[in-house]
């Protein structure tokens, strides 16, 4: 289990390569829910979401041995771009795998960046080329299962544990459960009377499927939002999750969807779905916990375009 002292060294790690996003109370989400919410605004770290931070704590505790063969990851997108962009800013050279449904901006940006962009047809197949490229040497920098990557992304929790005002109730988003995981742990060393409830979307269920099984399992995915679309759990996410998380709630994606838009219409902020999908769980908390709750959501991501947006909206008949 990861602890509060290794997600405070990657804190003093990963200082002044990654930015200490703002801590928000949100008068428009307050009035949008009826309960005080606190935003922990994640879309405005480096690269545009909390990957950032895992990558760089990876990527600063490879030996120069690992950085000169270079490393390799698999994404639906947030992580690849930080991955791409925090290598090249640390000169590492970074291949990134992604499959078909990963958005084309993310595939843009990481190819801008400096990445070799492999593409695959899906994601078992992103996860398979990653292996082979490991055999020839690359370092893997996974986006969930792994100690340091977890740690970076639990330096999140950190801060939110540090700036934010009283909160009964954090809500985050899960893939693989990295964040959760890293979110959790802080929290709940920090302020152990907070409840941390997870959010995944119908189709990218590999959290709430591995609770329900005992163990991780694999997954069919069929969700759009492929920021959370991971294969399955992994044993050290789920051990993180299953205790120390409340729940796990799922989604449909088009209340994701209509997340992003009432996060921009009511908090003022450009969230993709990935983080959308936390405003339909917390009127679910809401009505779970009753009275006297207040709210802290980690805005984990901004990197879906107006063009996805408003093409998912017309999708699923959103204003």
């Amino acid at each position: 289990m990861i602890g509060i002292t290794e997600i405070q060294a990657a804190a003093e790690r990963i200082a002044g390569h990654t930015v200490r996003t703002p801590t928000v109370s949100s008068p428009g989400l307050s009035a949008l829910l009826g309960a005080p919410v606190t935003a922990k605004l994640e879309l405005l770290q480096r690269t545009g979401s909390f990957k950032a931070r895992g990558a760089t704590a990876k990527l600063l505790s490879l030996s120069e041995a690992e950085r000169a063969a270079g490393v390799v990851a698999v994404s639906g997108g947030n992580h690849g771009i930080s991955v791409a962009v925090m290598a090249s800013a640390l000169d590492v050279k970074a291949t990134v795998v992604m499959p078909r449904s990963a958005p084309a901006r993310a595939v843009e940006i990481a190819r801008d960046a400096g990445a070799s962009v492999r593409v695959t047809d899906d994601m078992d197949g992103a996860f398979a080329l990653v292996g082979r490229l490991r055999e020839e040497g690359l370092t893997l920098v996974h986006p969930f299962d792994d100690p340091v990557v977890i740690a970076g992304q639990g330096t999140v929790g950190l801060e939110f544990a540090d700036d934010a005002g009283e909160l009964t109730d954090v809500l985050v988003s899960v893939g693989g459960g990295g964040l959760i995981a890293g979110v959790a742990a802080a929290l709940r060393a920090r302020r152990p009377d907070v409840r941390v409830w997870g959010v995944e979307t119908e189709g990218a269920q590999a959290m709430s499927e591995a609770l329900a099984a005992g163990g991780p399992v694999p997954v069919a995915l069929s969700s759009i939002v492929s920021t959370l679309s991971a294969p399955s759990a992994s044993q050290l996410t789920y051990d993180h999750v299953s205790a120390l998380v409340t729940e796990v709630l799922v989604v449909p994606d088009r209340e994701a969807v209509q997340g992003s838009l009432d996060l921009a219409d009511h908090a003022k902020v450009w969230a993709e779905p990935a983080a959308g999908c936390l405003l339909p769980a917390a009127r679910r908390v809401l009505e779970r916990v009753g009275d006297g709750a207040r709210l802290g959501l980690v805005v984990c991501g901004g990197n879906a375009t107006t063009t996805d947006v408003m093409a998912w909206s017309a999708r699923f008949g959103l204003r």
